[in-house]
């Protein structure tokens, strides 16, 4: 027999009660539904059929219920709760990658995971639904939708993006789920694309970057990307579609996770993090590089990749550091009393002429031959 937790706490029952609902505000069925599910008691059968019950009545109830019946600053904060409770109960289980790189595909529990994805994007899809209905309806209109999108709108982009590609945690139904959520989180937000709603649609606009960012910024710190294996992904996804002149604004906020992720020691997560800080001289103007000795600091992380043995890891940083030294070395050159004689491209030649000649790996040699000429050509 199917359990109904939240509808049997409410007193209501499907279908006969859907007027006994409709008295009852939106903001205590919210807030019962996170009551319960974040009891230490609940199974994860109870919470499947909590999911189950909340589904149900987002079905049976109008916009003008779920945003209309709260305090004016009730709705949005109690959203943004259940967006982001029900996110974490579908998130991909949190766990160190081994050393040898590489999280295990067998693991059972990315099955689990895409059963509560599939069952939680079906909720946040009825959200998303009504929040787009009630932009046209007078008595809701922009005024109740726009500070609901202020909440709610950054956890359902990282919910949608975090299943919406092949992962080990995804799979054919739950992505087209989330690409189905993200489009109507793109109509609900007056934008045609996926650039449009991080950056805005116009030079003068913010966007929603600075929002996703800093709902991603608990899972970015030294201790904690680790663990989260969506993360990364994630975050290099985002980045990717933030292009010039919108992303330098944010370059403090996204400059670090970048270093972050190109000084880990997997080879993968390097090339990641190298691969975001190439995005990021690309796309960031040259003054705002060599402010507070960033460009210097990108340089030193560069260099290092560049005793490694790895051919991938190597070709993505030469291409970084050709982009790289023409801002770095233009900003030395405007310091007073500047002595340096060897500049960070004669570094660079050096090591890769020193390494290159007695290299006898054809993978890297073949990266060394590719990249040389424009390093002696500068």
């Amino acid at each position: 027999m199917a359990q109904h937790p939240l509808l049997d706490s409410l007193q209501w029952t499907i279908p006969e009660g859907q007027g006994c609902l409709q008295r009852l505000p939106s903001e205590q069925v919210l807030s019962q539904f996170l009551q319960l599910f974040a009891s230490r008691g609940a199974s994860s059968d109870a919470k499947a059929g909590m999911i189950r019950d909340l589904l149900a009545i987002l079905e049976a109830v109008d916009c003008q219920w779920l945003f209309g019946s709260c305090h004016p600053n009730a709705a949005p904060t109690l959203l943004r709760d259940v967006v982001v409770a029900l996110s974490l109960y579908a998130a991909p289980p949190q766990q160190q990658e081994p050393e040898g790189g590489g999280l295990p595909s067998g693991d059972p529990s990315y099955a689990a995971v895409a059963s509560r994805a599939a069952d939680v994007s079906l909720g946040f899809i009825s959200i998303v639904a009504k929040v787009e209905s009630a932009k046209g309806l007078e008595r809701l209109g922009t005024a109740v939708v726009g500070p609901i999108l202020r909440q709610v709108a950054g956890p359902l982009y990282l919910f949608a993006v975090t299943h919406v590609a092949e992962r080990l945690w995804t799979t054919p139904k739950t992505r087209r789920m989330a690409q189905e959520l993200l489009d109507g989180l793109l109509r609900a937000s007056d934008c045609r694309s996926v650039p449009e709603f991080l950056r805005g649609a116009r030079e003068d606009e913010t966007g929603w970057l600075a929002v996703v960012v800093q709902c991603l910024k608990p899972e970015l710190t030294k201790d904690t990307w680790q663990r989260s294996p969506a993360t990364k992904h994630v975050f290099s996804c985002t980045l990717q579609h933030v292009t010039r002149p919108w992303l330098g604004p944010h370059l403090e906020k996204v400059l670090p996770p970048s270093l972050l992720l190109s000084d880990d020691y997997r080879e993968e997560n390097k090339i990641l993090g190298v691969q975001c800080l190439h995005h990021i001289i690309r796309n960031v103007p040259a003054a705002d590089l060599c402010q507070y000795n960033r460009a210097q600091v990108v340089y030193h992380a560069l260099f290092n990749h560049l005793y490694s043995k790895e051919a991938q890891l190597l070709q993505v940083v030469l291409l970084c550091l050709l982009d790289l030294l023409p801002i770095l070395e233009k900003a030395l050159q405007r310091l007073p009393h500047n002595p340096q004689l060897v500049t960070p491209s004669d570094e660079v030649l050096q090591l890769v002429l020193t390494h290159m000649e007695s290299e006898h790996r054809l993978p890297l040699r073949r990266v060394y031959a590719r990249n040389l000429p424009a390093f002696v050509e500068r």
